[in-house]
């Protein structure tokens, strides 16, 4: 409106004449009339003026929301939040809390549509803009619910909930393993087995349990540790109410009643009902021996015999009998030895219907039978059942006695030897006969002890049909043939 009447003045003076009684005009107003203030000019103006209201109106620094601490630390850097778990710092305490989802293994934010969880809201939201929840997801998430399995392996006959998992599960038959550790060129069937992998040689253990501080590599080994707190055992076995943590240890259970054994050995044949007891076989052919004692060199093919191994330096003894005291560095070897008080013996030949405290027993008798001897000496070649015969044995050629009694110095090849001599010491004769009441320092005595009251003479030369109780009755009886040939 001023701009037009500007313009209207303007009009008018200039077709007036002259005049000098006309009011002289202030230059300034005349420079404000015929000089208008520039656009530019009038913005800067009007930000000054907004700036100043500002300033006026600008809360005091003390009263200002928000931690100055926290802004402090970020625009310098700092990580004062540190994590207990693994030590890693944050500049926040909320990306600390965020951090701690991952020991805690907490996924408060869900996919409304699909039901995904996650432990970062921006996660779900990257997740919403792929989440297409179409007539395929739809099924997916039902077959979980359900637990329905509509793809089957055609080779093995094992049902999987989807497609992708059964192509994972087929490398295992097919042997592809596509994923590889950079470091020690260790190949996998799948990514998350390599990233779990990859921790053992970072040492990273990002799971830890709230209870006992344990930490572990991957989230489903922590799943498997928990319920030694609780005690709980939800996977019962329908046969004979045995239970277990984990519904993997009952399903390889249950081959013990059924007798499945799925994985087999490509050179022998041997089938195992678990895949990782096919992996350490294996390892028989091969010779590898991949964990090794940092102290004496000592390989082993598990980690189990590496870890067990150790307690020899150590001399530790953690697992210890309740009933005579006694100690021993695994518990395989306690569970066995509680079986001499208890009379315990599990395992019978079906051939001849005797049995053993200890499958590894039985392994070793069942060769008498069948007359396999795969440990033999590279120096003499003799052949013998078991590999601590041959052990035993190649002490005949260096002449080493490793084995050495603290009381009388007298040396031995074996172990067992020098625990039979030191009842000669102690006077302590555990096996005794049922029938004469007599006993003795070991249970080949015994045995052939027993033979007294049988009659029987197992042992039979093979040139004159001659039969003896004991094995070295028949070793001097065969040099007559010798002697006279």
């Amino acid at each position: 409106m001023e701009r037009a009447d500007r313009g209207k003045d303007s009009r008018l003076l200039k077709n007036q004449p002259y005049d000098e009684s006309l009011e002289v005009i202030d230059s300034e107003e005349v420079a404000s009339v015929y000089s208008p203030t520039p656009r530019s000019q009038r913005q800067r103006s009007s930000t000054r003026s907004r700036m100043e209201e500002q300033r006026s109106n600008k809360v005091p620094r003390t009263e200002a929301a928000g931690s100055s601490s926290q802004k402090r630390s970020r625009r310098e850097g700092l990580k004062s939040h540190s994590c207990q778990h693994c030590d890693k710092s944050f500049t926040t305490s909320a990306n600390l809390k965020r951090h701690q989802r991952v020991h805690t293994g907490e996924k408060p934010y869900s996919c409304d549509q699909c039901g995904k969880a996650f432990r970062q809201l921006v996660h779900l939201k990257t997740h919403k803009r792929i989440c297409i929840f179409s007539k395929s997801s739809y099924l997916k998430v039902q077959r979980i619910q359900s637990g329905e399995k509509p793809f089957s392996c055609d080779k093995c006959g094992k049902a999987l909930a989807n497609s992708s998992n059964l192509k994972i599960h087929q490398r295992t038959h097919t042997g592809e393993k596509p994923y590889s550790c950079d470091q020690c060129g260790k190949a996998f069937v799948n990514s998350s087995n390599l990233k779990i992998h990859q921790r053992t040689h970072t040492g990273e253990k990002p799971y830890s349990c709230d209870q006992c501080g344990k930490a572990f590599t991957s989230s489903s080994d922590l799943k498997i540790h928990q319920p030694i707190h609780t005690g709980e055992k939800p996977y019962n076995c329908h046969q004979c109410v045995k239970a277990f943590t984990n519904s993997n240890d009952l399903k390889m259970h249950q081959r013990i009643h059924t007798g499945e054994k799925p994985y087999s050995c490509d050179q022998c044949g041997k089938a195992f009902s678990a895949s990782s007891s096919l992996k350490m076989h294996q390892r028989i052919h091969t010779g590898e021996k991949p964990y090794c004692c940092d102290q004496c060199g000592n390989a082993f093919s598990t980690s189990s015999s590496l870890k067990i191994h150790r307690r020899i330096h150590t001399g530790e003894k953690p697992y210890s009998c309740d009933q005579c005291g006694k100690a021993f560095a695994s518990s395989g070897k306690l569970v066995i030895h509680q079986r001499c008080h208890t009379g315990e013996k599990p395992y019978s030949c079906d051939q001849c219907e005797k049995a053993f405290a200890s499958s590894g027993k039985l392994v070793i008798h069942r060769r008498g039978h069948t007359g396999e001897k795969p440990y033999w000496c590279q120096q003499c070649t003799k052949m013998f059942t078991s590999s601590s015969s041959l052990k035993t044995h190649q002490f005949v050629h260096t002449a080493e006695k490793p084995y050495s009694c603290d009381q009388c110095e007298k040396a031995f090849c074996s172990s067992g030897e020098l625990v039979i001599h030191r009842r000669g010491h102690t006077g302590e004769k555990p096996y005794w006969c049922q029938q004469c009441t007599k006993m003795f320092t070991s249970s080949s005595a015994l045995k052939a002890h027993q033979f007294v009251h049988t009659a029987e003479k197992p042992y039979s030369c093979d040139q004159c049909d001659k039969t003896f109780s004991r094995s070295r009755y028949l070793n001097v009886h065969r040099r007559i043939h010798t002697a006279s040939s």
